[in-house]
């Protein structure tokens, strides 16, 4: 692990994300004494701000996010000392000496945050290099979008390698932060019971499904140019197939986590045109009702109609060893019935049941690992029905239930943000995406969005507050799987 930094410069800093979970995230920090003692925090915007402007905006957005039991005056008080403020156009390379001056010595180094949109990502490094900010002693932390196809990724990624090599760029997936993913590899690494059986001879299949019930919600510019499986596949989705599919790794760091995870990712069987029909389903949610509100079709919401996909579903298969034949159901879209991110590794059943002949009927053991709005790990197993058995052996699936919340309740529950932006200040990489993992990933998505093309794939109509096109139900059917619903 890297030293600590002794300042942090945060662009975007007036923006959505900085008010909703950057900044309590770091108040967060603060509080709970994690923070370096002398980190001094710098906002920078296009927004005309001067320090105690900026700090009467913090403090307001603080009061909007923070949990009622974390707000306390005095510590926010104490944070707001260390917040500063500098604006700045980041398209042109004429405020940055002003920011490099109002940030003043940086020996003690500097972590950057670049929340802004992809097209300043260019500007914004050559100001910085230009000012004196692209040291040795400065790292970089890139919030996504990181282009929208391999190329474009590529383009980012060589000018932000041009100021600041891999070992200090530190590109954010936010669902890595979460503490039910990092606990996916105490899961399978700490305990004997699941990783004998955990591949192609063990397992029948694993669901990935990532639901939300909200529309655009204000997301409208970037969404449609984007699409579900540009904004939610290519990055989470990945990722957690990825850490449920890669072999153990030598030690809990940055690289060794990382190389088997881009190993998985290369092992992605391609989706080719020919194939792409019978392999994905793509969807757009319509009028309906959820939660018991009703709700207008996306078309209606963007405006005008649009052949963006607000939902997908894919068969998808990791070409190795542990894993061939096995097939990993992704799922995710809008306007959903619930809001639900879950992972659902299904067994394969006993080879052969000795309760058959006495009536017992037995169902493979699962294994839920739920991400959100609940955190826990369920492992479905079959116990006998107590009673004297003289019509037959009644079993029946009961839960083993781990509930990440129960478990743990004396221990704060921590937003992803506090983790990845404490990890920044003190350099370490593991939960953060590296070139290579990024570049597979995209390569994989542009493989599929080809085939769309070729095929003039239009997305299907499903109405909202249900579970997607009818086509995503038969997507699994055919092999005898079941949504997990």
């Amino acid at each position: 692990m890297s030293q600590a930094v002794g300042k942090l410069l945060v662009f975007g800093a007036t923006g959505d994300l900085a008010q909703r979970m950057l900044l309590p995230s770091l108040y967060g920090l603060h509080v709970d004494r994690l923070l370096p003692a002398g980190l001094e925090i710098y906002g920078t915007a296009r927004s005309e701000h001067d320090d105690a402007g900026y700090r009467a905006f913090t403090a307001t957005a603080l009061e909007a996010h923070l949990p009622a039991d974390r707000k306390d005056a005095a510590e926010v008080e104490s944070f707001l000392k260390r917040v500063h403020y500098q604006p700045l156009d980041a398209s042109t390379i004429e405020g940055f000496d002003a920011l490099a001056a109002k940030l003043g010595d940086i020996s003690g180094g500097l972590a950057i945050f670049l929340s802004t949109a992809p097209s300043l990502f260019g500007p914004t490094i050559k100001g910085l290099e230009s000012a004196g900010l692209a040291g040795q002693n400065v790292r970089i932390g890139l919030e996504k979008p990181l282009g929208h196809d391999l190329a474009s990724s590529c383009e980012i990624n060589d000018i932000v390698a041009s100021a600041f090599p891999e070992d200090r760029t530190f590109r954010i997936d936010h669902y890595l932060g979460k503490e039910t993913v990092q606990n996916i590899l105490a899961l399978r690494f700490g305990n004997s019971l699941f990783e004998p059986s955990w591949n192609a001879r063990g397992i029948d299949h694993v669901q990935i499904t990532i639901s939300e019930t909200v529309g655009l919600e204000g997301r409208a510019g970037y969404y449609d140019g984007s699409g579900a499986l540009r904004d939610m596949v290519q990055n989470h989705m990945l990722q957690l197939l990825a850490l449920i599919a890669m072999e153990p790794p030598a030690r809990v760091d940055g690289t060794a986590i990382r190389d088997e995870k881009v190993k998985v990712l290369r092992s992605l069987r391609p989706i080719r045109a020919t194939d792409v029909e019978k392999l994905t389903v793509t969807g757009q949610y319509t009028g309906g009702a959820v939660d018991g509100r009703i709700v207008t079709g996306y078309g209606e919401e963007l405006g005008r109609t649009s052949n963006a996909e607000t939902f997908v579903a894919i068969k998808a298969h990791v070409d190795n060893w542990r894993w061939q034949g096995v097939p990993f159901y992704l799922r995710t879209g809008k306007r959903m019935a619930e809001r639900r991110s879950e992972i659902v590794v299904q067994f394969k059943p006993v080879p052969h049941s000795i309760f058959a002949e006495r009536g017992g009927s037995l169902q493979p053991n699962t294994l839920v690992i739920r991400l959100q709005p609940e955190e826990y790990v369920r492992l479905l197993v079959m116990a006998k029905e107590p009673g004297l058995d003289r019509e037959g052996i009644r079993l029946r699936e009961v839960p083993l239930d781990l509930s990440l919340t129960t478990a743990f309740a004396g221990t704060r529950r921590r937003i992803a943000y506090e983790r990845l932006l404490l990890d920044l200040i003190e350099g370490d990489a593991t939960l953060f995406v590296r070139r290579d993992e990024v570049e597979a990933q995209w390569q994989w998505i542009d493989g599929i969005r080809d085939g769309w093309a070729a095929h003039g794939q239009a997305p299907k109509p499903y109405a909202s507050g249900g579970w997607g096109p009818s086509a995503a139900i038969a997507l699994t059917e055919r092999d005898g799987v079941t949504w997990n619903e």
